[in-house]
Parts: C-alpha cells; sequence; structure tokens
C-alpha cells in the first residue's frame, strides 16, 4: 500500500479557515473570536453581550516580582542614594552626631561675635523681600506705607527663608519662664532655635507652644548699586569695637512679624520645599 504524499508547502488548515474571518468595524475581532469559540452555546452573542461586552477582562495573570526581588531592589536603591549622598558632601545626623558638627562651645557665646551674621542677614532679607532704599529726606507715615512691600507676597518668602543670623524673641508661650528671652539665632533645628543672647549666653528656645516676633529692615540695607547677581557684601570682621559700629534690626525702622512656633516645626532645608496651607489655627 503505497503512502499518501504532503505537500510540505501548502498552507496549514487552521490558516486557510482563518483566511476566511474578515474583521471590520462592522464586523469587529473580539465578539466574532468570542462566538466562534461558544459553538456548543445555544446562544454565542447573548453571553457575548452579557458577560463580555463593556467588561474589562484579564486575559493572562500578570508576573509578579517576588519578596526577595523586592527586598534586593529596595537594598540596592538605598545604597544608590548612600553613595550620592556622600559624593554630594551631605552629612547626615548621626555623623553629624559622631564628628561633632552641631558642638558648640559656650566660651565663644558672644553677642559682638554675631553681629557680623545679623548685619549679613539684613542685607539678605532685603535682597529676599526687595525692599525699597531708605528716602533721602523725611517722609509721611502714608508715603512710608506706600513703600512697604505688600504683606501678601512677604509672607510666602519668610516661610520659606533661612532664618540664621535673625534676632528672634518669644513674646508667648505655656511657659512663663522663657517669656521675653531674645538674641541672635545661630543654629535652627525642626524642634527649637539656639540664640546668643546680649547677656552672651546660649539658650535654647523650644518652638513647641510658642510665639515668636521677628523683625526686618523698612528699607534696603544693601547700597543702591547692589546688583542681585553679585554676591552679598560681607560685614568687616567681629571685634568688640564693631559693637558700636554694627546695628542690629531693632536700631533701625522695621517691620515686625509673630511667628508661630507650632506650625513651623520643620528644618531649614525642608522648609524650602515646602508647600505652606493657609488656615485658621488657635494658639495659647
Amino acid at each position: 500500500m503505497a503512502a499518501s504524499q504532503l505537500d510540505p508547502y501548502s498552507q496549514l488548515p487552521f490558516l486557510q479557515q482563518s483566511q476566511k474571518l474578515r474583521f471590520s468595524s462592522a464586523n469587529p475581532f473580539t465578539p466574532t473570536y468570542v462566538a466562534s469559540n461558544l459553538s456548543l452555546s445555544s446562544v454565542p452573542m447573548g453571553m457575548y453581550n452579557t458577560r463580555v461586552k463593556g467588561r474589562q477582562i484579564m486575559l493572562e495573570n500578570p508576573a509578579r516580582d517576588s519578596r526577595a526581588k523586592k527586598e534586593l531592589e529596595a537594598k540596592l536603591a538605598a545604597k544608590k542614594k548612600e553613595k550620592e549622598r556622600k559624593k554630594l558632601g551631605i552629612i547626615g545626623k548621626k555623623e553629624a552626631k559622631e564628628k561633632g558638627i552641631w558642638k558648640f562651645d559656650e566660651s565663644q557665646a558672644k553677642f559682638h561675635l554675631f553681629l557680623p551674621l545679623h548685619n549679613l542677614w539684613m542685607g539678605y532679607m532685603s535682597e529676599l523681600l526687595g525692599l525699597p532704599q531708605k528716602p533721602s529726606h523725611a517722609i509721611t507715615r502714608e508715603a512710608a506705607a506706600k513703600l512697604m512691600p505688600t504683606a501678601s507676597g512677604m509672607h510666602p518668602k519668610l516661610l520659606k527663608a533661612d532664618f540664621h543670623g535673625s534676632i528672634v524673641t518669644i513674646s508667648r508661650s505655656k511657659n512663663p519662664c522663657i517669656v521675653g528671652l531674645s538674641g541672635i539665632v545661630i543654629h535652627e533645628t525642626e524642634n527649637v532655635f539656639k540664640v546668643v543672647t546680649k547677656d552672651n549666653k546660649l539658650k535654647i528656645l523650644p518652638k513647641q507652644n510658642s510665639i515668636f516676633t521677628f523683625s526686618v529692615p523698612l528699607y534696603s540695607t544693601l547700597s543702591p548699586s547692589h546688583n542681585i547677581n553679585t554676591p552679598l557684601p560681607l560685614p568687616p570682621p567681629a571685634s568688640s569695637d564693631t559693637t558700636e559700629t554694627l546695628q542690629t534690626v531693632l536700631d533701625v525702622p522695621n517691620i515686625q512679624f509673630e511667628l508661630y512656633g507650632n506650625q513651623f516645626m520643620f528644618r531649614a532645608a525642608d522648609r524650602a520645599g515646602r508647600k505652606f496651607k493657609h488656615k485658621e489655627t488657635i494658639e495659647l
């Protein structure tokens, strides 16, 4: 009996069957495919309309990463972040504590030593808030009010400003023992202001349950020729003689603001990129 010969180049049967199918907008693929595979059902299009049409159907389960793979990726990401941090020279809290970066020698807590820092802060505020130059002649209070920047434009900038070098005073607090303490801020953390007082003492002022007052100059302390693209001029080096020559913001016309410590419990670096929302608060 002779064996039947097959043509290896002929099209496969299921390909020949698929060629009969013609898909268009009037005859889409999905209902045609479902109806053809439900040939045993009495009403295949009825089943399509009730179970398939308009529904999301998972054709196959997506591949899930194993727990070990996720842990490995997290370790690699943390290692990469640590490497970038060291490359940029950023020091964490633990390293700073071990190296003693934030340790302060209280024998150096001299008010006149930080007056140049305070004068540099006044120049920084003058540039940040765009304060006007002091008029050459005396003006009325109404004219001075017109020169002063609007509060709506100053508040968002002050929320994100750097307060190192400013003079802050506790005006109200739940702890009456610290009301009235004032000094130049030499270090701001998330919870406290470290200040040097006029009595040459280092004081730690808690932000929680305290309301502070601080002032910014009414007029710019920079020269009229100062350009925003040039660095701020450095004040003269600190000495016992500069105590009389350098002025504080309280010795010049100034604008006073209140700062609510409970709403200000962030690090200086975190405040720069934080979005603050205006909301009512009940304090003290």
